[in-house]
């Protein structure tokens, strides 16, 4: 690998005004010489496409149209790329500082490795941490056991690894990510390392908070795929999640509208 291999970035996003401009920030601020950084807007009508012309100088490219959801336009900016490393980062999360150096030398450091991922803050709409998520070393038979532990906007990986088991799977709208890092695990070793490299953001709007109880059912399917058994540890978690996953949802959205309401009284 060279000293400084091509990394290539995407960000998908769709009427994300409010936090796109930190995102971007987030890549281009980045203190690696090697980066190429492509935004894939899915035609959005809030003030996005003035953010991004606003950087378009210093994006390897860009496009604004409609497309068919966030699967869709990573995997559209994915195929506009030439980097040996590859990532994506939503448009409501952050890189921290040196975080893509140090994915690189991750990679360098351990030749046989496929995959890398580091550590994520939570933080809430206004920027403010909230907690992290419960990263930890993962492989192949514990994310069949539903042990994901791979905070997404923190892991990076090799172009020959997408190249073998890529694109994104369309027909996901939640669990892509799960899906590819199971595929990833079969054919390589993952490693995660304990360094902050992202943040990210838990708000109103997000997937995460409007539509979590996806996620699992779709899990579900990968599992199956796999030739996961049904009297098993992920089918148990996954009994658990649909008792709780109502309350759960509910609970996150009155946190939320709770933090917000604060944040509009002060």
């Amino acid at each position: 690998m060279d000293k400084y291999p091509l990394v290539s970035i995407v960000t998908p996003s769709y009427n994300q005004q409010k936090f796109l401009e930190d995102t971007i920030i987030s890549v281009l601020d980045q203190d690696y010489p090697a980066l190429e950084y492509f935004v894939i807007d899915g035609g959005s009508t809030d003030g996005s496409v003035e953010i991004i012309k606003k950087y378009a100088d210093k994006l390897s490219g860009w496009i604004s149209e409609p497309d068919q959801g966030q699967t869709d336009a990573i995997n559209k900016g994915f195929s506009r790329s030439q980097g040996e490393i590859m990532a994506w980062l939503n448009s409501d999360d952050i890189y921290h500082p040196g975080a893509i150096r140090s994915a690189v030398e991750c990679l360098q450091n351990n030749p046989e490795i496929g995959f890398v991922y580091g550590d994520t803050d939570l933080i809430d709409g206004s920027g403010r941490r909230m907690g992290r998520f419960n990263a930890q070393q993962t492989s192949y038979q514990r994310l069949m056991r539903g042990g994901v532990y791979i905070p997404q906007p923190a892991a990076f990986w090799r172009r020959d690894l997408w190249e073998k088991s890529g694109p994104l799977d369309s027909s996901f709208y939640f669990a892509m990510d799960y899906d590819l890092w199971v595929r990833f695990a079969k054919i390589a070793p993952i490693q995660y390392t304990p360094q902050l490299w992202a943040s990210f953001r838990i708000h109103g709007d997000g997937k995460t908070t409007v539509s979590d109880d996806r996620c699992w059912p779709e899990m579900r399917k990968v599992h199956q795929r796999e030739g996961g058994r049904i009297i098993s540890l992920f089918m148990g978690k996954y009994l658990i999640r649909r008792i709780v996953g109502r309350w759960w949802n509910w609970y996150k959205i009155r946190l939320y509208k709770l933090n917000n309401h604060g944040e509009n009284d002060g």
